[in-house]
């Protein structure tokens, strides 16, 4: 079991991980000066790119959104993982080993490189199977996508593709590529007989299943033909890559939809995500073979930040007894969510494919908009058991719906959903609120219900900080009792303001100009905007020691300024400088910390000149003369700036 990952390794993995390189595979950057890149930003819609990201410091930021943060948060909230598996995953993408605290371990570099070759062999293969979906033997399949409202784009969007038909083009293909035969029994992409593995899927529609970073792990195939004697669907078994009870079909292209919109579709087939996306409800995703279970609501309350602000989960099931039922365990999870869940079925029992099919977009889109809170589904579900028209009918009916109420989270919903239960019965609103207090009591629920507080935290406990590891990076001291200080964002057309924000944009970006003696005189300078003199106080509670090592340098800032203002420092650090070269740069950075010492010795001359006109020179002439002999060591200081620069 993986512990802790030790800080200075962390802060390895930080230091020689490309920012760069792991946001260009989300994001389109272009240069935006020296050492600075742009793009659109992967947070929010925009049409003009303000999505900042300066390597040099390791670090991005939005001038549009204000989303900022480093690398190992980048790949937090693109791929909705936590900051262990964060870590993890860029570890891995560099080959760099982390060690563990107390004894825990974690993937060893072998391990780490035979997941590699696993995912390598899935992402040759998905490519194969898309290119034989356009071969002339794959006609029955692209009849079958196209009878279902899927065209050649569609299917593009989604990576469907086609298995030929024959024991071995899939082996021979992966073969060529330098893949043995102990290395392709560990995919699931092939069987094994008495004259060894041969292609597990043959003659089918293929679906390439995806994790929520977008690599292919395994595959879904729909069978074709009639003289296939497997069932109708067939995924890849349980492997090192594939779990089924933590895949969602289509949750890489749903991601960031669910997490801006805050609403996750849960759908029943491939088809009927496809359909959903299409139609214009593109937060839809679908498991694998399985109920929609444990494993899969911790990647949806990862998605919905589900901390009880809001959000909501909409199942979709088809109206028959197994629809039903369906529907039923889905409720029975309802607990581990903070969010609320509904139920959406289309009167006639079609699935969002069909509806589409038959009826348009307009269709799906409505089906969802139907939707009916989970809770009262499954309380109907229950009346429907039962002979409504009898008194022991209606009373056993009250007997197994009163627990139902009773797990309604909402205080405030809980009474009203107990007078529509007696109206369902035809009984008294008190025998029946009765009936529910009982079941509160009985199951000890009263005290969740209504709590809005995520599963597994302790009473009275608050959510951790997303984005953290206790004890590591990221995470602030708390804030020292009494009122905590506000901020203001320095005024722009302020010229001291100005010159003082320019001085700490090139102390983060450029920390290696405050070596020698430099230090010591940006240690000692006086910043005058609130704002600007607590960054520089968390400057110099950093030290000189990482002034060398630019991406620690910001982390070790940005972990010592106080709670509101790291957003500043991001900001500070990733602006872009106005030099095109790099001797431009040095330059520009060495002229503007001339103006700062420069402010400062005039601030220092101010405050002497004021103790000399208040000096009575006849009684004084030791201070008198040693006041003067400052003031003039002040001004050569001051010339030597001017010519240096």
């Amino acid at each position: 079991m993986a512990g802790l990952i030790k800080r200075e390794d962390i802060d390895e993995v930080r230091q020689r991980t490309d920012i760069k390189e792991v946001v260009d595979g989300y994001v389109t950057l272009k240069g935006a000066g020296l050492g600075t890149y742009k793009g659109l930003c992967p947070f929010h819609d925009e049409r003009s790119p303000s999505f900042t990201v300066r390597p040099q410091v390791g670090r991005y930021h939005c001038f549009g959104c204000g989303e900022d943060g480093d690398v190992i948060s980048f790949v937090q909230k693109q791929d909705h993982t936590s900051f262990h598996e964060a870590v993890e995953k860029l570890a891995a993408r560099i080959g760099y080993e982390l060690r563990y605290e107390d004894g825990g371990t974690g993937p060893s570099r072998e391990e780490v490189g035979k997941r590699q070759r696993l995912l390598d062999a899935h992402k040759i293969a998905d490519e194969f199977f898309r290119a034989q979906l356009l071969t002339p033997g794959a006609a029955e399949g692209r009849n079958f996508l196209f009878n279902r409202g899927f065209d050649r784009a569609a299917s593009e969007q989604f990576g469907v593709g086609y298995a030929p038909q024959g024991w071995d083009a899939l082996l021979k293909h992966l073969r060529g590529r330098g893949f043995t035969d102990a290395e392709l029994k560990l995919t699931g992409m092939f069987s094994e007989g008495n004259r060894g593995i041969y292609d597990r899927f043959r003659g089918r529609l293929i679906w390439p299943i995806r994790d929520i970073a977008g690599d292919t792990i395994g595959f879904g195939a729909r069978k074709l033909y009639e003289d296939d004697q497997g069932p109708k669907y067939l995924n890849t078994p349980e492997t090192t890559l594939y779990k089924k009870s933590q895949v969602l079909y289509g949750i890489d292209l749903a991601k960031r939809h669910v997490a801006k919109d805050r609403q996750l579709v849960v759908v029943e087939g491939y088809t009927d995500v496809m359909a959903c996306h299409l139609a214009g409800i593109p937060t839809a995703v679908a498991t694998c073979g399985t109920a929609f279970g444990t494993e899969h609501i911790k990647i949806a309350r990862r998605l919905l930040s589900d901390d009880g602000s809001g959000g909501e989960v909409i199942f979709t099931f088809d109206g028959d007894a197994a629809g039903q039922k369906a529907a039923l365990r889905a409720f029975e999870e309802d607990q581990r969510f903070v969010a609320q869940n509904y139920v959406a079925v289309d009167p006639t029992g079609a699935d969002p494919c069909d509806l589409r099919q038959t009826k348009g977009d307009a269709a799906v889109r409505d089906l969802i908009n139907s939707r009916r809170p989970l809770f009262e589904f499954a309380i109907k579900a229950t009346l429907k058991r039962h002979n409504l028209d009898t008194v022991e009918g209606r009373v056993a009916a009250l007997r197994e719906a009163a627990p139902v109420v009773a797990q309604i989270r909402d205080a405030g919903i809980r009474p009203a959903y107990a007078r529509e239960l007696a109206g369902w019965l035809g009984m008294a609103v008190e025998e029946v609120s009765r009936a529910v207090g009982a079941a509160m009591k009985r199951e000890g629920s009263g005290t969740a219900a209504g709590s809005g507080t995520p599963p597994g935290t302790p009473s009275g406990a608050s959510a951790p900080v997303r984005g953290t590891q206790p004890g590591g990076p990221g995470v602030a001291a708390g804030p020292p009792s009494g009122a905590v200080p506000s901020y203001h964002r320095p005024d722009p057309r302020d010229p001291v303001a100005s010159m003082e924000r320019q001085a700490l944009e090139v102390a983060l970006q450029e920390p290696g100009l405050l070596g020698g003696g430099i230090w010591e005189r940006f240690s000692a300078a006086r910043f005058v905007t609130p704002a600007f003199q607590a960054v520089h106080d968390a400057m110099r509670a950093s030290g000189p020691g990482l002034i060398g090592e630019p991406v620690r340098w910001v982390e070790q800032v940005m972990h010592e300024v106080p709670e509101p203002l790291r957003p500043l420092v991001s900001e500070l650090a990733v602006v872009p400088l106005p030099a095109s070269t790099a001797d431009a740069v040095q330059k520009y950075c060495r002229d503007i910390l001339a103006r700062l010492f420069e402010l400062q010795i005039t601030r220092v001359k101010a405050d002497k000149m004021g103790q000399l006109q208040r000096l009575d020179a006849a009684a004084s002439p030791e201070e008198f003369q040693r006041l003067n002999r400052e003031l003039m060591m002040l001004e050569m200081e001051r010339r030597a700036l001017r010519s240096d620069a």
